[in-house]
């Protein structure tokens, strides 16, 4: 059984930072490609960035880019966001999901497995 857990979610005032993390079991971890998606409300959940294996990562719309990074650690089976510069616009939920294959898409759709998600709460 395939679990995808994400922690790290929080309230912090603009300009601060964050550090997701989302510990994978029950798959091949160096299979798959994860990505980090995120949800506002009254929104459609949108493609943050997504890395492989061998830690090519794919993504960041220009709102992000230059704030966010994402690592992986494969002998923890576990991918992290670490977001910087935080605005009350990145307020939304935070998934990460996981697709077997070399190659971050972003498109939720081709994702197989999907984590329960932490809120993140940037207040101004």
């Amino acid at each position: 059984q395939v679990q995808l857990v994400e922690s790290g979610g929080g309230l912090v005032q603009a300009g601060g930072s964050l550090k997701l993390s989302c510990a994978a079991s029950g798959l091949t971890f160096t299979e798959h490609v994860m990505g980090w998606f995120r949800q506002a409300p009254g929104k459609e959940r949108e493609f943050v960035i997504g890395i492989n294996w061998i830690g090519t990562n794919t993504g960041f719309a220009d709102s992000m880019k230059g704030r966010f990074t994402i690592s992986r650690d494969n002998a923890k089976n576990t991918v992290y966001l670490q977001m910087n510069s935080l605005k009350p616009e990145d307020t939304a939920v935070y998934y990460c999901a996981a697709r077997k294959g070399i190659i971050a898409v972003t498109r939720t759709g081709e994702y197989d497995y999907w984590g329960q998600g932490t809120q993140v709460t940037v207040s101004s």
